[in-house]
């Protein structure tokens, strides 16, 4: 990573670990809800905001719902998380993939796309069945990287009701995961959402975290032109057009669906004319 970007992105992490913490207990409370539901894979997103939700509130539950293309070593590294937040009896571990299959036969697919955002909506739904029975808000895990990139599932890993580390980038997370104490198995791990066999999201995303925080911090924190950004990382300008190529592409997933307008319009017998000649403002 660049140096000056990476002094740029150092963060204090007590600081910001009790701002986290403070904002969980306000939202809970404004929303009237008693605790948090979260699912939990293992990886750097889901351990830190794991932690800082047990910071938070006692009432938390986490979620462990594996698949067969879930790795053994992210199973291992969940259930490390659950101890070091005295979470063994505000846990469950759902296996989904008897799920999965019915809706995959459903569809009648084998693609491991479709079958893969079918996992992250069944997760979804489970986190969203235990949190109305607990009385309990869906707690996100997604981080700015990830939700910049559109790097998630639309109704799925992005169907939640609050993002507590959302406008932190993926080094951030792995900064405050160090200051939080968790295992550097957990840390150092290859990010991935696991949604088939040997995924992993630097592989997907064709760029390394480093570089992909870079470019964003640079591109739309300091709004710098992209040659000026490649020349400053060292990397060719594909990368940088890659990288705001998925931002653009995915903004429909950043946004709420689009609702028609139709209120005040001059709608009625001439609803059939050209827009032109509507009320539009």
């Amino acid at each position: 990573m660049n140096e000056y970007v990476r002094r740029m992105l150092q963060i204090d992490c007590e600081t910001v670990s009790a701002y986290i913490v403070e904002r969980l207990r306000e939202y809970m409370e404004e929303s009237g809800l008693s605790g948090g539901v979260l699912g939990l894979s293992g990886g750097i997103d889901s351990s830190v905001v794991a932690v800082l939700l047990a910071k938070a509130t006692p009432n938390f539950f986490l979620l462990l719902m594996p698949s067969s293309s879930t790795p053994a070593r992210d199973m291992e590294d969940a259930m490390a998380v659950v101890k070091m937040v005295g979470g063994e009896a505000k846990h469950a571990v759902i296996p989904i993939d008897g799920y999965v299959d019915a809706l995959s036969k459903a569809v009648e697919t084998n693609d491991k796309k479709i079958i893969g955002n079918i996992k992250a909506r069944v997760r979804m739904t489970l986190l969203y069945a235990f949190a109305q029975k607990l009385g309990y808000m869906v707690v996100g895990t997604g981080d700015k990287s990830e939700l910049m990139l559109g790097y998630f599932t639309k109704y799925g890993d992005g169907g939640v009701d609050i993002l507590p580390i959302g406008d932190l980038y993926k080094t951030q997370v792995r900064q405050l995961g160090a200051c939080l104490g968790l295992p550097e198995s957990i840390i150092r791990k290859p990010p991935s959402p696991a949604l088939w066999e040997g995924q992993t999201a630097e592989g997907e995303l064709g760029v390394d975290y480093e570089t992909i925080d870079s470019v964003l911090y640079l591109r739309y924190e300091e709004m710098r032109p992209p040659q000026e950004v490649a020349e400053m990382l060292g990397v060719d300008i594909s990368i940088i057009n890659r990288v705001d190529a998925m931002v653009r592409k995915s903004q429909h997933k950043r946004l709420p669906p689009e609702i028609f307008r139709l209120s005040g319009r001059a709608i009625g017998s001439d609803w059939r004319y050209p827009r032109r000649y509507w009320n539009i403002r």
